[in-house]
């Protein structure tokens, strides 16, 4: 293979154990300098994210590219659909919880079920769309699976609209942001993109307030602790405290959004992908303390870039050798998915052949 930068031995690629970077906060990457063209300011992006891949895993991502006017009508949109009566938005509520499409409500879901902990239902109801289309080729099993039908509230009007103009937005800054993936690992130009040209990727807005006459336990969180699936998430969230994540010591820390920007994070299967050299770090949402005033909304949504569902999932070469042997055995990224999907909404585990691939 043919590769613009030479891959590091292993020798020189620190692990999750012995990572380089702060593993406390996210990582403030602007990808300014990729989108110049200039060889050594893209070298410079590609080095910063490499440390905050091997460090917290949580970058904040600046200088994206993506319309601020875009991204705020996003946040606006998905609060006036979530504001209408419960009854309007369980029209849109998808009794298929493999589909993941529609409208979640409030308790549904125990994200907690995706690393094997029992946990109460998590405080926060929610939103999913997925690709608007299925791709060419694809057989009528796959696309029950990976690529059900979104649904489209009449109310707000420009609901789909923002939906799907913030989708491809998000499409296009996942690719970018793989291209720099790329960079980083010594790979070619363009590695990733043929494991991404059918992505069953999720877009899903969520959406935590006090609900009024609801009186949640003392445990119950407003997202249960969980790492992501996939490869990345790029997640727009207003900058209020609420997000944490854990550190190597088992401590979670508050991650606060960065100004016009995003927090991107690694998804468990780019881990697996790397052999641990990056990290898909464990994070949930807390509620707000006991003293805080009225709703205590807070908004946030997250594109989850998902790799093809047939997509076979190898440690890299570059990221293995004799004295670092793979760790994972191989994979296939819908496999994968489903698998962790099913935990939070079936609240127990689920055997993916039995439920949906027989």
């Amino acid at each position: 293979m043919d590769q613009q930068h030479p891959p590091r031995s292993h020798a020189d690629v620190p692990t999750i154990n012995d990572a380089i970077a702060d593993d406390t906060t996210a990582i403030p990457v602007d990808l300014s300098g990729w989108f110049s063209g200039d060889p050594a300011a893209m070298d410079a992006v590609a080095q910063a994210v490499d440390g905050a891949c091997m460090g917290s895993g949580f970058l904040a991502v600046t200088g994206h590219g993506v319309p601020l006017e875009l991204m705020q009508r996003m946040l606006d949109v998905s609060q006036e659909f979530f504001d209408l009566p419960v009854e309007d938005k369980m029209r849109w509520h998808m009794d298929d919880a493999a589909a993941n499409r529609g409208y979640a409500p409030f308790e549904s879901e125990a994200l907690s079920y995706s690393l094997g902990i029992d946990s109460e239902p998590d405080l926060f109801e929610a939103f999913n769309i997925g690709r608007d289309q299925v791709p060419a080729g694809s057989s009528a099993e796959v696309a029950k699976t990976y690529f059900s039908p979104n649904v489209w509230p009449e109310t707000p009007a420009d609901m789909r609209e923002v939906y799907l103009a913030y989708w491809d937005a998000c499409e296009q800054l996942g690719h970018t942001l793989t291209e720099v993936f790329a960079r980083a690992l010594g790979l070619a130009p363009g590695f990733f993109a043929p494991y991404l040209d059918r992505s069953p990727s999720v877009m899903r807005a969520n959406h935590y307030r006090r609900m009024p006459g609801h009186s949640p336990s003392p445990s119950q969180l407003r997202m249960g602790a969980h790492s992501d699936y996939g490869s990345l998430t790029i997640l727009l969230a207003d900058r209020v405290q609420g997000l944490q994540m854990r550190d190597q010591s088992g401590t979670f820390h508050d991650v606060i959004p960065p100004e016009d920007g995003f927090l991107v994070n690694l998804g468990d299967l780019l881990a697996e992908w790397t052999n641990d050299r990056w990290r898909s770090t464990v994070h949930r949402v807390v509620p707000p303390p006991p003293d805080a005033q009225g709703a205590a909304r807070r908004r946030s949504v997250a594109w989850f870039q998902q790799p093809n569902h047939d997509a076979v999932i190898k440690v890299l070469d570059v990221c293995c050798d004799e004295d670092n042997p793979p760790r994972y055995p191989e994979t296939t990224s819908g496999e994968h998915l489903m698998a962790k999907l099913m935990g939070p909404r079936a609240g127990a585990e689920v055997n993916v052949d039995e439920a949906f691939l027989a």
